[in-house]
């Protein structure tokens, strides 16, 4: 977009400062995110919410208020902060169809894709452990379904023979090796829905969206906060701890293509755990402890599903930057999943 047009819808908040520029923040697959810089202390980002994917984007703009005021009464913690726009108590606003929320900008912070060391897995459970102790209190039933069935692995499987029955020939010939792959750990990979839906698992307020890249930390690598709310709605902790361990225990980055770079590291689960525990062990359940380590590699499989789901549909949901990068994404996912499995027993 245009820098005029970045600073017009800016400017329609109640926000410090005036302002000088905008950069373009690439690291997500479905928003637009700007980082828009002032003339004072104060920066922030600015985000398109994508209508398509998200059907009732007020809600999960109202999801994510909710959270981020609940978490601000709960400690003096570094917190992810929504500005009202002007003259309202409305915190997004509609320009040309799309839908746009402010947030302040968390100085003198940074993310990663790819986790260096045990120290940031260990900072990033301690940050997962926090936001569920935080939110324990909050009825999660509060919360809109955003993304309704969004980790129901039924509902994934279902989308998936959807899209399967549906796909060119071409595409079901070049994904042959990952559909097999699929139904040899279908029954495995229900278990933890079962139990879900048999109401052996309690439902609490998650974030959905755990990867490490939506975890901020110092510059001396110490967790400050998880960011990008989208997806906060209720669920069971196996979506959260399990995703976050997807991309934390993942050598290589998602769309790897050499699938030799990709291992399963075994020391960041650990220190991972150990962080999310020191935080949350109270709370935990023991059949919520026992499914922990199967979680990892139900949410592995479940983000390899949806990528390739996509693209046997022709690439509709996730942003793609070449023609096969869906695939690329799939076959990621489950070699991570075959790395996996060599070691699940250390688990």
């Amino acid at each position: 977009m245009k820098e005029d047009q970045i600073q017009y819808i800016f400017n329609q908040f109640q926000h410090k400062g005036e302002f000088l520029s905008h950069q373009e923040l690439l690291s997500g697959h479905i928003n637009d995110t700007f980082f828009i810089e002032t003339n004072q202390d104060s920066n922030y980002v600015l985000q398109r919410i994508n209508h398509l994917v998200f059907k009732n984007v007020p809600k999960l703009i109202q999801n994510k208020v909710l959270i981020s005021k609940h978490l601000q009464s709960k400690s003096d913690r570094t917190i992810l902060e929504f500005v009202c726009i002007k003259n309202s108590d409305q915190y997004y606003i509609i320009q040309d169809n799309n839908f746009w929320n402010l947030m302040r900008f968390i100085e003198n912070s940074k993310v990663y894709t790819v986790v260096p060391n045990d120290t940031v897995a260990f900072e990033a459970g301690k940050l997962l452990g926090n936001f569920l102790n935080d939110t324990a209190d909050f009825d999660a039933h509060l919360l809109y379904d955003v993304i309704p069935d969004f980790h129901n692995m039924k509902f994934r499987f279902w989308q998936f023979e959807e899209a399967f029955k549906n796909a060119k020939r071409e595409r079901l010939e070049l994904a042959k090796k990952w559909i097999e792959n699929i139904r040899t750990l279908e029954k495995e990979m229900l278990i933890i829905q079962n139990l879900k839906d048999e109401n052996k698992i309690p439902i609490r307020v998650t974030h959905n969206d755990t990867k490490v890249s939506n975890c901020l930390f110092t510059a001396n690598d110490k967790g400050l906060c998880m960011i990008d709310l989208d997806t906060v709605m209720k669920g069971i902790i196996h979506y959260d701890f399990g995703d976050a361990l997807r991309s934390i225990c993942n050598t290589a980055k998602e769309d790897e293509t050499d699938l030799n770079e990709i291992q399963f590291q075994n020391e960041f689960y650990h220190a991972y755990k150990t962080g999310f525990l020191e935080k949350y062990s109270e709370s935990i359940t023991p059949l919520e402890m026992e499914l922990l380590p199967l979680s990892v590699k139900t949410m592995i499989f479940i983000m390899g599903l949806r990528f390739l789901t996509d693209f046997l549909n022709n690439d509709l949901y996730y942003k793609t930057e070449y023609e096969h990068h869906n695939l690329d994404r799939a076959a990621n996912q489950f070699t991570l999943i075959q790395r996996l499995e060599t070691q699940f027993h250390q688990l």
